[in-house]
């Protein structure tokens, strides 16, 4: 790909040669001369005046190595879009398989690639230029929009509503069943039926293994443009904020309210029946008991204000010191 092509679609300015061709995208210790690497993170700084590439990506302020530079005005945003550029996805073959198996009243729009092994159930509709990847079970009365992409053997239940550009990375399950059980006085469970759906609006994508339960009644809704990572689990009820970014191992329970924008970290936690507000962030590894104020940030459990965690964190170093110390004091009083 030419250097001009690539300037051209990150709205850059070329310092150097603009004639270059590259054939890859690379990291700056890992550059070859025929590859374009970014900074954006000043720490790299020392790999920039090692590398080998034949162009990097630079933000205003950074000084280039020698080889040609693409000049932008945010380089981890012009990488993401370079991403793009040199992408090749994998996708099934135009058309439905013969292996794959269709119920006679499901409806798929135009320019499906629908791949071997795929089962879509009775009711079914799916719009337009959808990729159904092997394996993926679209149970019955499922209704999905334009531009779907269904990564290896997805599972989508009854009922559920999907709208355009969705994508499900390998292993999503929407729909399954709630986690809703009563102990009974005398022995037993009773089972609380989960009969509502799950909907997932435009523009959202989902991680591989990520389950997201339907409601007992209601629909657990996920708006546009959410961006969920691999292994999250979403319970029954749950309402996840449009562009809301949840990362990986994140577990809500039911009826958990996450605003729009917000932003939780890996292996948060959150109790259930609470609202974590819009443009909220909930560092790695919290435990959410409560409501989260919109535009807070916090971290710790109980999730907390981050400076107070932070200095909370510090202090428990600090505390068989202190304890030494008080006994100390208590001894000497004593003696006194």
């Amino acid at each position: 790909m030419k250097l001009t092509h690539i300037a051209t679609a990150l709205d850059a300015t070329i310092e150097g040669d603009a004639a270059i061709e590259v054939d890859e995208l690379a990291p700056l210790d890992g550059a070859g001369p025929r590859s374009l690497s970014f900074l954006s993170n000043p720490r790299y700084a020392p790999q920039l005046a090692q590398t080998g590439a034949a162009a990097v990506i630079l933000g205003p302020d950074m000084e280039g190595p020698g080889c040609a530079v693409l000049r932008v005005a945010d380089a981890y945003l012009a990488f993401a879009k370079a991403l793009e550029l040199f992408d090749r996805p994998v996708r099934p073959a135009d058309g439905i398989d013969p292996r794959a198996h269709v119920a006679d009243s499901a409806r798929i729009g135009e320019g499906a690639r629908i791949a071997p092994g795929v089962q879509i159930g009775e009711g079914v509709r799916i719009g337009a230029r959808a990729q159904l990847h092997p394996g993926v079970v679209v149970y019955p009365d499922v209704a999905i929009g334009d531009d779907f992409t269904a990564h290896a053997n997805v599972v989508i239940r009854e009922r559920v509503r999907i709208g355009d550009r969705v994508t499900l990375a390998a292993g999503v399950a929407l729909g399954g069943e709630g986690f809703g059980y009563i102990p009974l006085p005398g022995g037993g469970v009773q089972n609380v039926r989960q009969i509502g759906s799950v909907e997932i609006q435009d523009d959202v994508e989902i991680g591989a293994n990520t389950t997201v339960d339907r409601a007992a009644i209601g629909v657990t809704r996920i708006e546009k443009g959410a961006k969920i990572d691999n292994l999250v689990m979403i319970a029954h009820g749950c309402r996840i904020g449009s562009e809301a970014l949840i990362a990986a191992q994140t577990g809500l329970a039911g009826s958990t309210v996450v605003g729009s924008r917000a932003q939780l970290g890996g292996q948060v936690g959150a109790a259930g029946h609470l609202s974590i507000g819009a443009d909220a962030r909930v560092a790695a590894q919290s435990g959410v008991p409560n409501d989260v104020a919109p535009g807070a940030v916090v971290g710790g459990y109980p999730a907390m204000d981050v400076g107070l965690w932070r200095r909370v964190s510090a202090a428990v170093h600090k505390l068989p010191e202190l304890l030494r110390r008080v006994r100390r004091l208590e001894k000497a009083m004593q003696g006194d």
